[in-house]
């Protein structure tokens, strides 16, 4: 079509392409990765965990954001928490700021691992993103504790246990803002892309889902990989970085799952 232009029109027409290529890009969904090396620990794979926390768009395998150094990053057991804040070492990614943590399981347990972030300000959006993050591991088949609550502001109760799932397993969860559930909550759903999945189109990228009158809210698995789950409540709002104005603050409760396929054995 573009051939049948003028000059003038067809810079124009490809310069709006330019611009709403980069606003589609902005605007696509924002995660805190909180990825473990394993979600089951055992005897084979011992007592280390590494993990990798990265801003990005996992799906997408980019772009990378600026992570600040988080507010917190801890664990919980047993409804007690531990600040793991002194375990993060900086490691930046696509040459933005990015955190690891090596973390010792002492003991059998059900182990709820969390971090909150600082408030990162989308200017393409015009708000404050706040991901209320949290990732699950058992230890030494202990199999308890797998829905404790950390008791963030806006969090995914998970009703399936959530490590040990098969591709094509369906995860369950409730979404609750200040402990209440909330009625039709919206819910992002992505996979942690390692370049293996080529999407049919961008609308692929995040999945939209709506949790029911109660709150609660499913959703099947089609492979294996590590998915995370973003219930996005706005509340509130911040000063913006020019201090001009006040932003809405979206605020995610964040939680990441992972599923496998079952071991091949030959006959």
């Amino acid at each position: 079509m573009m051939q049948f232009l003028k000059p003038s029109t067809r810079m124009a027409f490809a310069t709006s392409l330019v611009i709403f290529s980069c606003v589609s890009s902005a605007a696509q969904a924002h995660f805190q990765e909180l990825i473990p090396t394993t979600n089951v620990i055992d005897q084979e794979t011992g007592k280390d965990v590494h993990f990798d926390m990265v801003f990005t768009h996992p799906t997408d395998m980019g772009p990378t954001m600026e992570m600040a150094y988080p507010i917190q990053f801890g664990m919980l057991v047993n409804g007690q928490k531990t600040d793991l804040l002194d375990k993060l070492t900086r490691h930046d990614v696509d040459g933005k700021q990015a955190y690891q943590a090596d973390v010792i399981l002492p003991r059998p347990a059900g182990y709820v691992f969390y971090i909150e972030p600082e408030p990162y300000y989308e200017p393409a959006e015009g708000k404050y993103i706040v991901q209320y993050t949290k990732t699950v591991i058992d230890a030494f088949g202990d199999g308890s504790n797998w829905d404790q609550m950390v008791g963030f502001p806006v969090e995914i109760e998970p009703l399936s246990r959530p490590y040990g799932l098969w591709a094509g397993n369906s995860f369950s969860g409730i979404v609750k803002h200040n402990g209440k559930r909330v009625p039709f909550a919206e819910i992002e759903v992505e996979f942690r892309n390692d370049g293996s999945v080529k999407l049919p189109n961008g609308s692929f990228s995040t999945q939209i889902i709506k949790a029911d009158a109660n709150g609660t809210f499913s959703y099947t698995t089609p492979w294996a990989g590590w998915w995370v789950f973003a219930a996005l409540i706005e509340d509130g709002t911040l000063p913006t970085p020019d201090g001009k104005a006040n932003a809405p603050v979206e605020r995610g409760g964040v939680l990441w799952i992972k599923t496998d396929n079952p071991a091949q054995t030959s006959n």
